[in-house]
């Protein structure tokens, strides 16, 4: 997938879920979060 910063962005959808982990810490973080930026 050869695609720039706008092309990801506008991929973004109610429909979509995102998900963010850290796993360099001590202990591994994971966040879950839709498109407007609400964590579940």
């Amino acid at each position: 997938m050869n695609y720039n910063q706008n092309e990801k962005i506008a991929q973004i959808t109610s429909q979509t879920l995102i998900i963010g982990v850290d796993v360099a810490k001590f202990k591994h973080v994971a966040q879950a979060q839709d498109y407007r930026g609400i964590e579940f």
